[in-house]
């Protein structure tokens, strides 16, 4: 599953994850799950019960549920606010929670000097508690604004490389991962 994690009008975040869709696609190894938070417009956190319990409500809880539930590893196409991470992916990931456990989490990262490296360091707290596990390749983009023209993002090729490795280490842990989870049910 590839989430964009940014519902701002005009953010670059759509442009490089459809990037990461199209060079995931090359390889031949992912079904991708496209998630775009704006589109998925979830509500700030509305269900009763505390999502350990997986007791929901709601439509959209059980719809997001099942998605998440089905992905097998994650990449997050995040910005830095303000030193930070995204609300929308922070309300996204708190809706649920076992759907999470024992899942591969990559990041590509954008903001300014940092390449949202500050965004990603403070959601970390967040997604292992999830027990999402982080993999080692992750692509930071430094002012990545300036890298979308016309609307697509023109990646470089150290970025091409980081993310293919990023790429084969999240399709490696799902390998050792989705046996383990099976065996925790």
């Amino acid at each position: 599953m590839i989430v964009v994690a940014s519902v701002r009008p005009g953010r670059v975040g759509l442009p490089i994850a459809e990037w990461v869709r199209a060079e995931a696609t090359k390889t031949g190894k992912f079904e991708i799950d496209f998630v775009d938070l704006a589109e998925l417009a979830l509500p700030f956190m509305d269900e009763p019960k505390h999502p350990s319990l997986r007791q929901y409500t709601k439509q959209h809880t059980l719809d997001w549920s099942a998605r998440v539930d089905a992905a097998e590893a994650f990449i997050f196409v995040t910005p830095e606010y303000n030193y930070s991470f995204s609300p929308a992916l922070k309300n996204a990931l708190d809706f649920l929670n076992k759907e999470w456990w024992r899942k591969p989490l990559g990041f590509v990262s954008y903001g300014g000097v940092s390449g949202g490296t500050r965004g990603v360091a403070a959601i970390m707290a967040i997604t292992s508690a999830l027990g999402l596990v982080r993999v080692g390749a992750n692509v930071e983009l430094n002012f990545g604004g300036k890298q979308v023209v016309n609307g697509v993002f023109q990646p470089q090729e150290k970025e091409i490389a980081i993310l293919a490795k990023e790429l084969g280490e999240l399709d490696n842990l799902s390998g050792f991962l989705t046996p383990a989870r099976a065996s925790l049910t």
